[in-house]
């Protein structure tokens, strides 16, 4: 696993806390939410990361 993806766990986890702590999610239906939340986190993650990457490359000298 790398940096990216452990810090998209540790985002993922983070907002799974807080919908528990609402009441948003339950720990009996944490498997049905996990997996999604995780995926749009990593997915925004890295198309951050690459839109990110591509402003530097265009960035006047």
């Amino acid at each position: 696993m790398d940096k990216t993806e452990q810090q998209a766990l540790q985002v993922t986890k983070e907002i799974m806390v807080k919908f528990i702590e609402v009441g948003r999610i339950s720990p009996t239906n944490f498997s049905e939410y996990f997996a999604n939340i995780y995926t749009e986190v990593l997915r925004t993650v890295l198309e951050t990361s690459s839109a990110d990457a591509g402003m530097s490359d265009s960035a006047p000298e």
